[in-house]
């Protein structure tokens, strides 16, 4: 293992206004001090970064690959990016699916970064749509942000016979289901769409979205992180990999009686 003794681990990230960041640089500022180690925040893409490696233990990339300038630079220096530690995308396509399912929603979508889905993931949710006699509408193609997925969704709203759109939409995001959210309230005209996405941040339960997300436990999945990138060791089936149900409003798609009623998010339908 390379060996620095000051176990200051450099936290690549280039892209600080995505909600998660700073819940995740939380989790690992907490996990490293509790281990007798800093965090120092670095900004991978740029030349200073990696005059800092001879300074780091280790590295961990918050999101994406890590640079190959960056990983050139780091030589023998562990390196981890946190995308390698998926959790079990089958399993959130499906339960989300099952979920959609159950309210009643015939026709399901699904509205993918341009990057693409997990193949797994959509394979759940495929999976789900089979068992009950349906098929998975062709996927909604959008961006990263929020932006991207009220344009998509809004040009999808434009184009599409409301006899035939889809009555349920499963996000890549939290972010592009606040897009989509917000693009069936802007459309009006009566339309009514069930929206579920993978990846739950403080801002999805905020009253103005109530968005159902299958979240995974971001806190077991830093400290797997760091066991293998601090100490060599990895658990490859652990309780990291498993995800939750955080059950709200979106998924239903209309207004229902009683605590809905008097929901901010009520608006939306």
């Amino acid at each position: 293992m390379y060996n620095n003794p000051c176990q200051l681990v450099g936290v690549l990230c280039d892209d600080l206004s995505h909600p998660h960041t700073a819940a995740l640089l939380q989790e690992l500022h907490r996990q490293l001090n509790a281990r007798g180690g800093n965090a120092l925040l670095v900004d991978a893409t740029t030349d200073s970064a990696r005059q800092l490696v001879p300074l780091l233990s280790a590295a961990i990339q918050l999101s994406g690959p890590i640079a190959p300038a960056f990983r050139a630079a780091a030589g023998r220096m562990p390196l981890l990016a946190l995308d390698e530690l998926p959790f079990d995308d089958f399993a959130a396509g499906a339960a989300l699916g099952e979920l959609l399912l159950a309210q009643g929603h015939q026709r399901v979508g699904y509205l993918q970064q341009a990057n693409g889905a997990a193949a797994a993931r959509l394979d759940g949710l495929s999976s789900a749509l089979a068992a009950a006699g349906k098929t998975l509408h062709p996927p909604l193609i959008a961006g990263r942000d929020r932006e991207s997925g009220y344009q998509t969704v809004m040009a999808y709203l434009k184009r599409a016979r409301a006899a035939e759109r889809i009555q349920a939409l499963l996000c890549d995001s939290d972010l592009l289901a606040f897009g989509a959210l917000q693009a069936v309230r802007d459309f009006g005209q009566g339309a009514h769409l069930a929206v579920a996405a993978v990846g739950d941040s403080e801002e999805a339960a905020a009253s103005t979205w109530h968005l159902t997300c299958w979240a995974q436990p971001q806190a077991l999945r830093v400290a797997e992180a760091l066991n293998r990138l601090l100490l060599n060791r990895a658990e490859e089936d652990g309780a990291w990999r498993r995800g939750e149900l955080r059950l709200r409003h979106s998924h239903h798609g209309k207004a229902l009686l009683g605590e809905m009623g008097q929901c901010g998010c009520a608006i939306r339908h």
